[in-house]
Protein backbone atom coordinates (compact mmCIF):
# COMPACT_ATOMS: atom_id res chain seq x y z
CA UNK A 1 0.00 0.00 0.00
CA UNK A 2 1.03 3.78 -0.89
CA UNK A 3 2.41 6.12 2.17
CA UNK A 4 -0.57 8.61 0.94
CA UNK A 5 -3.60 5.19 0.21
CA UNK A 6 -2.38 4.50 4.16
CA UNK A 7 -2.77 8.12 5.28
CA UNK A 8 -6.27 8.16 4.19
CA UNK A 9 -7.46 4.97 4.97
CA UNK A 10 -6.36 6.53 8.69
CA UNK A 11 -8.40 9.76 8.23
CA UNK A 12 -11.19 7.44 7.25
CA UNK A 13 -10.12 5.55 10.28
CA UNK A 14 -10.09 7.95 12.58
CA UNK A 15 -13.47 10.38 10.94
CA UNK A 16 -15.47 7.17 11.58
CA UNK A 17 -14.43 6.59 15.25
CA UNK A 18 -15.12 10.27 15.59
CA UNK A 19 -18.53 9.47 14.21
CA UNK A 20 -19.37 7.38 16.48
CA UNK A 21 -18.37 8.94 19.22
CA UNK A 22 -20.22 12.16 18.36
CA UNK A 23 -23.33 9.78 17.07
CA UNK A 24 -24.31 12.11 14.66
CA UNK A 25 -27.15 10.43 13.07
CA UNK A 26 -28.10 10.52 9.17
CA UNK A 27 -25.91 11.78 6.22
CA UNK A 28 -25.53 15.79 6.29
CA UNK A 29 -27.36 17.28 3.54
CA UNK A 30 -28.45 20.67 2.10
CA UNK A 31 -30.33 21.56 5.06
CA UNK A 32 -27.63 20.87 7.66
CA UNK A 33 -26.56 24.23 9.90
CA UNK A 34 -22.87 24.15 8.68
CA UNK A 35 -22.46 27.75 10.97
CA UNK A 36 -22.72 25.37 13.87
CA UNK A 37 -20.82 22.82 12.31
CA UNK A 38 -17.83 25.70 11.68
CA UNK A 39 -18.21 26.31 15.16
CA UNK A 40 -17.93 23.22 16.66
CA UNK A 41 -15.20 22.33 14.82
CA UNK A 42 -13.11 25.10 15.36
CA UNK A 43 -13.74 24.78 19.41
CA UNK A 44 -12.69 21.01 19.08
CA UNK A 45 -10.29 19.51 21.22
CA UNK A 46 -10.51 15.45 20.23
CA UNK A 47 -8.49 14.63 16.95
CA UNK A 48 -11.43 12.07 16.28
CA UNK A 49 -14.31 14.23 16.97
CA UNK A 50 -12.56 17.09 14.73
CA UNK A 51 -11.68 14.64 11.88
CA UNK A 52 -15.25 13.65 12.10
CA UNK A 53 -16.72 17.14 12.17
CA UNK A 54 -14.38 18.13 9.22
CA UNK A 55 -15.76 15.45 7.09
CA UNK A 56 -19.36 16.22 8.31
CA UNK A 57 -19.00 19.63 7.19
CA UNK A 58 -17.49 19.13 4.16
CA UNK A 59 -19.69 17.01 3.00
CA UNK A 60 -22.50 19.10 4.21
CA UNK A 61 -21.25 21.71 1.75
CA UNK A 62 -20.84 19.83 -1.07
CA UNK A 63 -24.62 18.42 -0.61
CA UNK A 64 -25.74 22.52 -0.86
CA UNK A 65 -26.60 23.66 -4.51
CA UNK A 66 -23.80 26.13 -6.12
CA UNK A 67 -26.17 28.92 -5.49
CA UNK A 68 -26.40 27.99 -1.56
CA UNK A 69 -22.50 27.61 -1.01
CA UNK A 70 -22.39 31.45 -1.10
CA UNK A 71 -23.26 31.70 2.54
CA UNK A 72 -20.70 29.72 3.64
CA UNK A 73 -18.29 31.97 2.50
CA UNK A 74 -20.06 35.07 3.60
CA UNK A 75 -19.78 33.23 7.19
CA UNK A 76 -16.07 32.94 6.88
CA UNK A 77 -15.54 36.51 6.27
CA UNK A 78 -18.25 37.70 9.34
CA UNK A 79 -17.72 35.31 11.82
CA UNK A 80 -14.23 33.64 11.23
CA UNK A 81 -12.10 36.82 10.43
CA UNK A 82 -9.79 38.39 13.18
CA UNK A 83 -11.06 40.45 16.39
CA UNK A 84 -10.11 44.01 15.90
CA UNK A 85 -10.06 45.05 20.02
CA UNK A 86 -7.96 41.64 20.33
CA UNK A 87 -5.47 42.51 17.24
CA UNK A 88 -5.00 46.38 18.52
CA UNK A 89 -4.23 45.32 22.19
CA UNK A 90 -1.90 42.72 21.24
CA UNK A 91 0.06 45.07 19.04
CA UNK A 92 0.32 48.21 21.82
CA UNK A 93 1.43 44.92 24.23
CA UNK A 94 4.30 43.99 22.22
CA UNK A 95 5.21 47.43 21.36
CA UNK A 96 4.97 48.51 24.90
CA UNK A 97 6.98 45.36 25.54
CA UNK A 98 8.57 43.36 22.86
CA UNK A 99 9.04 39.79 24.50
CA UNK A 100 8.28 36.56 23.19
CA UNK A 101 5.69 36.01 24.77
CA UNK A 102 3.72 39.45 23.21
CA UNK A 103 5.12 38.55 19.72
CA UNK A 104 3.27 35.28 19.80
CA UNK A 105 0.11 36.84 20.68
CA UNK A 106 0.23 39.43 18.56
CA UNK A 107 0.37 36.46 15.94
CA UNK A 108 -2.31 34.24 17.34
CA UNK A 109 -4.73 38.07 17.28
CA UNK A 110 -3.39 38.83 13.53
CA UNK A 111 -4.49 35.27 12.11
CA UNK A 112 -8.17 35.43 11.03
CA UNK A 113 -10.21 32.22 12.92
CA UNK A 114 -11.20 30.99 9.11
CA UNK A 115 -7.35 30.19 8.66
CA UNK A 116 -7.50 27.74 11.59
CA UNK A 117 -10.41 26.63 10.60
CA UNK A 118 -9.48 25.33 6.67
CA UNK A 119 -6.80 23.79 8.16
CA UNK A 120 -9.25 21.28 10.28
CA UNK A 121 -10.65 20.96 7.22
CA UNK A 122 -7.92 19.69 5.77
CA UNK A 123 -7.82 16.63 8.16
CA UNK A 124 -11.04 15.15 6.47
CA UNK A 125 -10.60 12.34 4.37
CA UNK A 126 -10.14 13.66 0.81
CA UNK A 127 -10.00 17.43 2.98
CA UNK A 128 -7.03 18.98 0.71
CA UNK A 129 -8.90 17.98 -2.52
CA UNK A 130 -12.37 18.99 -1.12
CA UNK A 131 -11.03 22.21 -0.03
CA UNK A 132 -9.43 22.74 -3.77
CA UNK A 133 -13.06 22.91 -5.24
CA UNK A 134 -14.37 24.97 -2.13
CA UNK A 135 -11.72 27.46 -3.47
CA UNK A 136 -13.04 27.13 -7.19
CA UNK A 137 -16.96 28.22 -5.89
CA UNK A 138 -14.78 31.24 -4.05
CA UNK A 139 -13.01 32.87 -6.92
CA UNK A 140 -16.11 31.96 -8.95
CA UNK A 141 -17.83 34.27 -6.42
CA UNK A 142 -15.76 36.67 -6.21
CA UNK A 143 -16.21 39.14 -9.04
CA UNK A 144 -19.82 39.90 -7.54
CA UNK A 145 -18.91 39.52 -3.92
CA UNK A 146 -15.35 41.33 -3.99
CA UNK A 147 -15.66 41.98 0.09
CA UNK A 148 -14.73 37.82 0.37
CA UNK A 149 -11.40 38.77 -0.97
CA UNK A 150 -10.52 38.51 2.60
CA UNK A 151 -11.39 34.03 2.39
CA UNK A 152 -9.39 33.78 -0.08
CA UNK A 153 -6.54 35.33 0.33
CA UNK A 154 -6.75 32.74 3.63
CA UNK A 155 -7.06 30.18 1.11
CA UNK A 156 -4.38 31.03 -1.04
CA UNK A 157 -1.65 31.85 1.86
CA UNK A 158 -2.81 28.52 3.05
CA UNK A 159 -2.32 26.23 -0.39
CA UNK A 160 1.18 27.71 -1.03
CA UNK A 161 2.02 26.37 2.21
CA UNK A 162 0.47 22.84 1.33
CA UNK A 163 1.47 22.97 -2.21
CA UNK A 164 5.22 24.40 -1.97
CA UNK A 165 7.87 22.71 -3.97
CA UNK A 166 8.94 20.13 -1.22
CA UNK A 167 5.85 18.39 -1.32
CA UNK A 168 5.83 18.05 -4.57
CA UNK A 169 6.14 14.93 -7.10
CA UNK A 170 7.62 15.39 -10.56
CA UNK A 171 6.28 12.43 -13.34
CA UNK A 172 7.18 11.66 -16.70
CA UNK A 173 3.71 11.01 -18.26
CA UNK A 174 3.77 8.45 -20.86
CA UNK A 175 1.76 6.15 -22.99
CA UNK A 176 2.24 3.79 -20.16
CA UNK A 177 0.60 6.08 -17.35
CA UNK A 178 -2.70 4.90 -16.05
CA UNK A 179 -5.58 5.69 -18.61
CA UNK A 180 -7.01 7.54 -16.01
CA UNK A 181 -4.38 10.43 -15.37
CA UNK A 182 -4.32 10.33 -19.33
CA UNK A 183 -7.58 11.11 -19.64
CA UNK A 184 -7.37 14.26 -17.17
CA UNK A 185 -4.30 15.52 -19.68
CA UNK A 186 -6.34 15.35 -22.44
CA UNK A 187 -9.04 16.91 -20.60
CA UNK A 188 -6.78 19.71 -18.71
CA UNK A 189 -5.16 20.22 -22.06
CA UNK A 190 -5.60 24.45 -22.10
CA UNK A 191 -3.31 25.52 -24.66
CA UNK A 192 -3.58 23.36 -27.91
CA UNK A 193 -6.37 21.34 -27.53
CA UNK A 194 -5.78 17.27 -27.48
CA UNK A 195 -8.33 16.02 -30.11
CA UNK A 196 -8.52 12.22 -28.96
CA UNK A 197 -6.49 9.10 -27.72
CA UNK A 198 -4.49 9.12 -31.02
CA UNK A 199 -3.58 12.99 -30.72
CA UNK A 200 -2.22 12.36 -26.80
CA UNK A 201 -0.09 9.71 -27.85
CA UNK A 202 1.66 11.25 -30.77
CA UNK A 203 2.44 14.12 -28.30
CA UNK A 204 3.66 11.52 -25.54
CA UNK A 205 5.16 8.45 -27.02
CA UNK A 206 7.73 9.30 -29.75
CA UNK A 207 11.52 8.96 -28.59
CA UNK A 208 11.36 13.18 -29.86
CA UNK A 209 8.77 14.08 -27.56
CA UNK A 210 7.90 14.25 -23.35
CA UNK A 211 5.28 15.83 -21.10
CA UNK A 212 6.00 15.98 -17.60
CA UNK A 213 3.32 17.02 -14.72
CA UNK A 214 3.26 17.75 -11.06
CA UNK A 215 1.68 15.76 -8.24
CA UNK A 216 0.63 16.33 -4.36
CA UNK A 217 0.46 13.22 -2.39
CA UNK A 218 -2.73 14.52 -1.33
CA UNK A 219 -4.26 14.64 -4.98
CA UNK A 220 -4.15 11.33 -6.02
CA UNK A 221 -3.82 10.86 -9.57
CA UNK A 222 -4.64 14.26 -10.07
CA UNK A 223 -2.16 16.80 -12.02
CA UNK A 224 -1.66 20.11 -10.65
CA UNK A 225 0.48 20.84 -13.75
CA UNK A 226 1.85 19.55 -17.29
CA UNK A 227 4.32 20.85 -19.61
CA UNK A 228 4.83 19.34 -22.74
CA UNK A 229 8.21 19.43 -24.71
CA UNK A 230 9.13 18.73 -27.99
CA UNK A 231 12.90 17.64 -29.10
CA UNK A 232 13.94 19.40 -32.26
CA UNK A 233 17.06 20.46 -34.21
CA UNK A 234 16.14 23.97 -34.33
CA UNK A 235 13.46 26.64 -32.69
CA UNK A 236 10.43 26.14 -34.54
CA UNK A 237 8.47 28.84 -35.69
CA UNK A 238 5.04 26.82 -36.24
CA UNK A 239 2.76 24.64 -33.81
CA UNK A 240 1.47 23.26 -36.94
CA UNK A 241 5.09 21.97 -36.98
CA UNK A 242 5.07 19.88 -33.56
CA UNK A 243 1.67 18.68 -33.68
CA UNK A 244 0.94 17.17 -37.34
CA UNK A 245 -0.20 14.30 -37.36
CA UNK A 246 2.24 12.88 -40.57
CA UNK A 247 5.44 14.51 -39.02
CA UNK A 248 8.99 11.91 -39.20
CA UNK A 249 10.09 12.02 -35.35
CA UNK A 250 14.01 13.69 -34.95
CA UNK A 251 16.62 11.02 -34.24
CA UNK A 252 17.61 11.50 -30.64
CA UNK A 253 21.21 11.80 -31.89
CA UNK A 254 20.34 15.00 -33.62
CA UNK A 255 17.97 16.90 -31.15
CA UNK A 256 19.76 20.21 -30.27
CA UNK A 257 16.81 21.92 -29.14
CA UNK A 258 13.59 21.77 -26.07
CA UNK A 259 11.01 23.15 -26.87
CA UNK A 260 8.54 23.64 -24.27
CA UNK A 261 5.05 24.36 -25.95
CA UNK A 262 2.13 23.74 -23.76
CA UNK A 263 1.91 24.27 -20.21
CA UNK A 264 -1.56 23.75 -18.45
CA UNK A 265 -2.76 24.41 -15.23
CA UNK A 266 -4.96 21.77 -14.18
CA UNK A 267 -6.48 22.70 -11.07
CA UNK A 268 -8.48 26.19 -11.23
CA UNK A 269 -8.87 26.17 -7.15
CA UNK A 270 -4.95 26.31 -6.97
CA UNK A 271 -5.29 29.49 -9.22
CA UNK A 272 -2.22 32.09 -8.05
CA UNK A 273 -0.28 29.06 -6.58
CA UNK A 274 3.02 29.27 -8.66
CA UNK A 275 4.14 25.57 -10.22
CA UNK A 276 5.33 26.34 -13.42
CA UNK A 277 8.28 27.81 -12.87
CA UNK A 278 9.74 25.01 -10.88
CA UNK A 279 8.24 22.48 -13.28
CA UNK A 280 10.03 24.24 -16.05
CA UNK A 281 13.61 24.18 -13.93
CA UNK A 282 12.94 20.54 -13.24
CA UNK A 283 12.39 19.25 -16.32
CA UNK A 284 15.22 21.15 -17.98
CA UNK A 285 17.14 18.95 -15.30
CA UNK A 286 15.92 16.04 -16.26
CA UNK A 287 16.56 16.30 -20.13
CA UNK A 288 20.23 17.58 -19.47
CA UNK A 289 20.97 15.12 -17.34
CA UNK A 290 19.59 12.13 -19.92
CA UNK A 291 20.53 14.14 -23.54
CA UNK A 292 23.68 15.76 -22.69
CA UNK A 293 23.56 17.08 -26.60
CA UNK A 294 21.02 19.35 -25.55
CA UNK A 295 21.97 23.01 -26.25
CA UNK A 296 19.14 25.59 -26.38
CA UNK A 297 15.72 25.41 -24.22
CA UNK A 298 13.11 27.38 -25.84
CA UNK A 299 9.03 27.81 -25.67
CA UNK A 300 6.45 28.19 -28.15
CA UNK A 301 3.92 30.33 -26.67
CA UNK A 302 0.62 32.02 -27.24
CA UNK A 303 0.50 35.75 -26.50
CA UNK A 304 -3.76 35.60 -25.42
CA UNK A 305 -3.85 39.36 -25.01
CA UNK A 306 -2.82 40.43 -27.76
CA UNK A 307 -5.50 40.95 -30.38
CA UNK A 308 -7.67 42.50 -27.22
CA UNK A 309 -4.84 45.18 -26.22
CA UNK A 310 -4.48 46.11 -30.21
CA UNK A 311 -8.37 46.73 -30.87
CA UNK A 312 -8.16 48.86 -27.65
CA UNK A 313 -4.57 50.75 -29.34
CA UNK A 314 -6.78 51.35 -32.73
CA UNK A 315 -9.42 53.33 -31.11
CA UNK A 316 -6.88 54.89 -29.12
CA UNK A 317 -6.43 58.51 -29.99
CA UNK A 318 -2.22 59.63 -30.16
CA UNK A 319 -1.54 55.36 -29.59
CA UNK A 320 0.65 53.10 -31.20
CA UNK A 321 -1.52 53.03 -34.79
CA UNK A 322 -1.00 55.69 -37.07
CA UNK A 323 -3.43 56.47 -40.21
CA UNK A 324 -1.07 54.39 -42.28
CA UNK A 325 -1.04 51.50 -39.83
CA UNK A 326 -5.27 52.12 -39.21
CA UNK A 327 -5.94 51.68 -43.23
CA UNK A 328 -3.32 48.43 -43.46
CA UNK A 329 -5.25 46.89 -40.30
CA UNK A 330 -8.90 47.39 -41.19
CA UNK A 331 -7.70 44.15 -43.06
CA UNK A 332 -8.40 42.13 -40.02
CA UNK A 333 -11.74 42.94 -39.98
CA UNK A 334 -12.06 40.71 -43.38
CA UNK A 335 -13.02 37.00 -43.27
CA UNK A 336 -9.79 34.47 -43.68
CA UNK A 337 -7.64 37.35 -44.08
CA UNK A 338 -4.36 34.93 -43.28
CA UNK A 339 -5.58 32.75 -46.38
CA UNK A 340 -4.52 35.60 -48.66
CA UNK A 341 -1.21 35.80 -49.64
CA UNK A 342 -1.17 39.85 -50.64
CA UNK A 343 -3.45 41.11 -47.31
CA UNK A 344 -0.94 38.77 -45.37
CA UNK A 345 1.82 39.89 -46.23
CA UNK A 346 0.66 43.71 -46.12
CA UNK A 347 0.01 43.18 -42.52
CA UNK A 348 2.83 41.56 -41.41
CA UNK A 349 5.37 44.21 -41.06
CA UNK A 350 2.34 46.17 -38.72
CA UNK A 351 1.35 43.45 -36.49
CA UNK A 352 4.76 42.27 -35.85
CA UNK A 353 6.05 45.96 -34.87
CA UNK A 354 2.84 46.27 -32.79
CA UNK A 355 3.38 42.96 -31.58
CA UNK A 356 6.95 44.09 -30.43
CA UNK A 357 5.67 47.15 -28.79
CA UNK A 358 3.17 45.11 -26.92
CA UNK A 359 5.47 42.71 -25.48
CA UNK A 360 7.71 44.99 -24.39
CA UNK A 361 5.95 48.46 -23.51
CA UNK A 362 2.13 47.71 -22.27
CA UNK A 363 1.95 47.37 -18.65
CA UNK A 364 -0.60 46.52 -16.24
CA UNK A 365 -1.63 48.67 -13.51
CA UNK A 366 0.81 47.26 -11.29
CA UNK A 367 3.91 47.89 -13.96
CA UNK A 368 4.55 44.37 -15.16
CA UNK A 369 4.21 43.63 -18.66
CA UNK A 370 0.16 43.16 -19.73
CA UNK A 371 1.00 39.52 -21.33
CA UNK A 372 -0.15 36.93 -18.77
CA UNK A 373 2.56 34.03 -20.64
CA UNK A 374 4.68 37.10 -20.89
CA UNK A 375 4.55 38.10 -17.41
CA UNK A 376 5.18 34.20 -16.55
CA UNK A 377 8.48 33.15 -18.85
CA UNK A 378 10.12 36.83 -18.41
CA UNK A 379 9.46 36.24 -14.65
CA UNK A 380 11.27 32.92 -14.55
CA UNK A 381 14.64 34.78 -16.29
CA UNK A 382 13.65 33.92 -19.86
CA UNK A 383 14.40 36.34 -22.61
CA UNK A 384 12.42 37.37 -25.66
CA UNK A 385 13.80 35.63 -28.33
CA UNK A 386 11.64 35.82 -31.45
CA UNK A 387 8.17 36.76 -32.68
CA UNK A 388 6.59 34.27 -35.00
CA UNK A 389 4.35 35.40 -37.88
CA UNK A 390 1.31 32.84 -38.53
CA UNK A 391 2.56 30.77 -36.16
CA UNK A 392 -0.95 29.65 -34.70
CA UNK A 393 -3.26 29.33 -37.93
CA UNK A 394 -6.25 27.60 -35.43
CA UNK A 395 -9.04 28.92 -34.54
CA UNK A 396 -8.12 30.13 -30.57
CA UNK A 397 -4.81 31.72 -32.29
CA UNK A 398 -6.11 33.86 -34.94
CA UNK A 399 -8.80 34.74 -32.24
CA UNK A 400 -6.18 35.74 -29.48
CA UNK A 401 -3.14 36.80 -31.11
CA UNK A 402 -4.07 36.79 -35.07
CA UNK A 403 -1.84 34.01 -35.46
CA UNK A 404 1.37 34.95 -33.71
CA UNK A 405 3.71 32.73 -31.70
CA UNK A 406 6.74 33.62 -29.25
CA UNK A 407 9.88 31.95 -28.41
CA UNK A 408 11.40 32.99 -25.12
CA UNK A 409 14.67 31.82 -24.45
CA UNK A 410 15.98 30.03 -21.22
CA UNK A 411 19.70 30.59 -21.66
CA UNK A 412 20.66 29.44 -18.24
CA UNK A 413 23.86 31.98 -17.58
CA UNK A 414 21.51 34.64 -18.11
CA UNK A 415 18.25 33.52 -15.99
CA UNK A 416 18.98 34.70 -12.94
CA UNK A 417 20.64 38.17 -14.19
CA UNK A 418 17.04 38.06 -16.12
CA UNK A 419 14.98 37.40 -13.50
CA UNK A 420 16.16 39.76 -10.91
CA UNK A 421 16.34 43.24 -13.35
CA UNK A 422 13.00 41.85 -14.38
CA UNK A 423 11.88 41.69 -10.72
CA UNK A 424 13.52 44.64 -9.34
CA UNK A 425 12.64 47.54 -12.47
CA UNK A 426 10.33 45.29 -14.45
CA UNK A 427 13.02 45.33 -17.42
CA UNK A 428 12.25 42.46 -20.41
CA UNK A 429 14.83 40.76 -21.51
CA UNK A 430 14.47 40.45 -25.40
CA UNK A 431 16.69 40.14 -28.06
CA UNK A 432 18.11 42.65 -30.70
CA UNK A 433 16.30 41.69 -33.26
CA UNK A 434 12.90 42.18 -31.29
CA UNK A 435 13.64 45.48 -29.62
CA UNK A 436 14.57 46.25 -33.86
CA UNK A 437 11.09 45.85 -34.42
CA UNK A 438 9.80 47.40 -31.40
CA UNK A 439 11.30 50.35 -32.62
CA UNK A 440 10.39 50.43 -36.47
CA UNK A 441 8.02 52.27 -37.68
CA UNK A 442 5.97 54.80 -37.49
CA UNK A 443 9.12 56.74 -35.57
CA UNK A 444 7.97 58.26 -32.66
CA UNK A 445 9.01 58.21 -29.04
CA UNK A 446 8.71 55.28 -27.69
CA UNK A 447 5.68 54.87 -25.17
CA UNK A 448 4.55 52.89 -22.05
CA UNK A 449 0.57 51.97 -22.52
CA UNK A 450 -0.94 51.00 -19.63
CA UNK A 451 -4.28 49.08 -19.12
Amino acid sequence: MSQTGFLQDLFSSIAERGRRLLETGGEPDGNTDLADLAESLYSSLGEASGVAIADRLLRAYEAREPARRLAFFKLLADRFGIDPEEAVAAAQAYRAEPTPEALERLHHAAEPRRQELIRRLNLAPGGTAKLVRMREDLLAALPDHPELRGVDMDFRHLFQSWFNRGFLEARRIDWQTPAAILDKIIRYEAVHEISDWDDLRRRIDPPDRRLYAFFHPRLVDEPLIFVEVALTVAIPATIASILAADREPTDPAEVRTAVFYSISNCQEGLRGVSFGNFLIKQVVEDLRREMPNLKTFVTLSPVPGFAAWLTAERKREGGLVDAEAAAILAGLDTEGWWTDEARARELEPVLMRLAACYLTRARNGAGKPLDPVARFHLGNGARLERINWLGDRGRDGLRRAHGLLVNYLYRLEEIERNHEAYANTGNVAASPAVMRLARSRPSREAQTVTA
